[in-house]
């Protein structure tokens, strides 16, 4: 694996994810987009992982696709953690523990995970 192209990836994605104005959230995928990584998703995940405890990327405002949190089989606690940070952005989830991703999503992340995938 080449740790420079990763580390650049990375630094690509933690670019995408400070874009997220507060009190809105992306997808994994609308950040994977906006990274210019599409269709790696997972990557995404892969990099907030692999965040430092203190970092300013404001790694609570990505969520799934299913405006749900997935954090928990990470971090026991993670989302109780992640939800409480969102919440004081004034982010509001439903009975369900989801995220109104058509009110609260943010436009721009939206607008260009609609673009095709022309890898």
């Amino acid at each position: 694996m080449n740790t420079t192209n990763t580390a650049s990836k990375h630094q690509r994605i933690y670019t995408a994810v400070r874009q997220i104005p507060q009190g809105y959230v992306a997808t994994y995928g609308d950040i994977a987009v906006l990274a210019g990584l599409p269709g790696h998703a997972r990557l995404v995940g892969y990099a907030l992982h692999a965040l430092p405890e203190f970092s300013d990327v404001p790694w609570q405002r990505v969520i799934n696709a299913k405006g749900t949190i997935s954090l928990g089989r990470a971090y026991p606690g993670g989302e109780l953690h992640q939800r409480h940070l969102l919440e004081a952005e004034g982010i509001e989830f439903d009975a369900n523990g989801r995220i109104d991703l058509r009110r609260f999503r943010f436009k721009h992340a939206q607008a260009t995970a609609k673009l095709p995938d022309l890898r």
